[in-house]
């Protein structure tokens, strides 16, 4: 694990020594997509967890329309 974190340290050095008119779109192309692959992970298990696979759905019945 020691070249994980030797190769983190190059590329954070790499990053921080870069104009900021450059981190910004370097750090937008990674951290957005990441982001987003987190989000619908946690979308997807939520989803996952708030279904009761034993409940019976009730249909509601709608109060008769009146003519206008």
């Amino acid at each position: 694990m020691d070249w994980l974190a030797q190769w983190w340290d190059g590329v954070e050095l790499w990053l921080v020594q870069l104009p900021v008119a450059l981190q910004f779109p370097v750090v937008m192309i990674v951290i957005l997509p990441l982001c987003l692959g987190v989000a619908r992970l946690i979308d997807r298990v939520a989803d996952w967890g708030a279904k009761d696979k034993g409940a019976v759905v009730e249909e509601i019945d709608e109060p008769e329309k009146v003519p206008a």
